[in-house]
């Protein structure tokens, strides 16, 4: 007697389809339920924002980890972040507010990755313009492309001070090649309630005179120029650093490799990226 199972058929197949469709959708819906709980707690409803970039990135680290099978990286980690953006909407609506001055196309794909439709995708035609909308908002987001800059001015310097809106995330978290919305992007909010992850600190630095050996030093430390940008006071750089290190040792270093530094203010933090082959 043949011991291999039987073959299931094509109907017997599809039902098993329809059954997890079914199961996937109650559990959205006991979700949703539960969310309706998580506002009455926290009462985000009320604060303003429900943002939290430590526990959406742990979430979707562990996607990433745990992810095989047929199913595209992609698929899955489109539909979990259209999850998480949308249950965040329903604690405390928002609008993603995006600076389209170097296109909209690429930051338009990320928003939409990241957020999905139910989200509003408002776009601005300059970075100074996305900043004072995310800081006059009650708890909207900005996006920014990281390669402009030389289009936008520097626009982080406007994000100096402790009431000033913050970089909150590096988007995609999930790096690997040929990813459908991997233009990088930074994400900023208001300040959080709770502390953003620190894996990457984030500086707004102004030099009255560079060095190339600056480059040199912050590479030693882990660190690099995100952005830069020229303007009539000098210099300005976005930096990036381990999120360990101390603003005087990077003061130092950066002192000690030649540049003349003016200022150095922390304007935000995010988590290190998760990358796949």
């Amino acid at each position: 007697m043949s011991s291999d199972a039987p073959v299931p058929s094509l109907a017997d197949l599809r039902q098993e389809i329809d059954r997890i469709d079914e199961t996937m959708h109650r559990l959205l819906m006991e979700r949703g339920k539960i969310i309706d709980r998580l506002i009455a707690v926290k009462k985000t409803s009320e604060s303003g924002s429900a943002f939290r970039p430590g526990r959406e990135a742990s979430m979707m680290r562990a996607l990433a980890e745990r992810h095989e099978g047929l199913l595209p990286l992609d698929t899955a980690e489109g539909i979990w972040r259209v999850i998480i953006a949308t249950f965040t909407y329903v604690q405390a609506p928002y609008s993603v507010h995006a600076d389209v001055s170097a296109g909209d196309a690429p930051v338009r794909d990320s928003a939409r990755f990241h957020f999905g439709f139910t989200v509003p995708y408002v776009t601005h035609p300059s970075a100074a313009a996305v900043i004072e909308a995310v800081a006059t908002s009650r708890g909207d987001l900005g996006i920014f492309r990281m390669d402009q800059g030389a289009t936008s001015g520097a626009w982080w310097r406007s994000l100096a001070g402790p009431d000033r809106p913050k970089i909150i995330a590096r988007l995609p978290f999930i790096e690997r090649p040929d990813h459908p919305a991997g233009t990088p992007v930074f994400v900023i909010s208001k300040p959080l309630a709770d502390a953003s992850l620190r894996d990457v600190v984030l500086y707004a630095a102004q030099f009255e005179r560079w060095h190339k050996g600056a480059n040199e030093a912050l590479a030693d430390l882990g660190g690099e120029v995100v952005a830069s940008a020229a303007d009539a006071n000098g210099l300005s750089e976005l930096i990036a650093v381990p999120g360990t290190l101390q603003p005087s040792d990077l003061q130092n270093a950066l002192t000690k490799a030649g540049a003349s530094l003016s200022q150095l203010v922390e304007v935000g933090s995010h988590a290190e990226r998760f990358r796949v082959k």
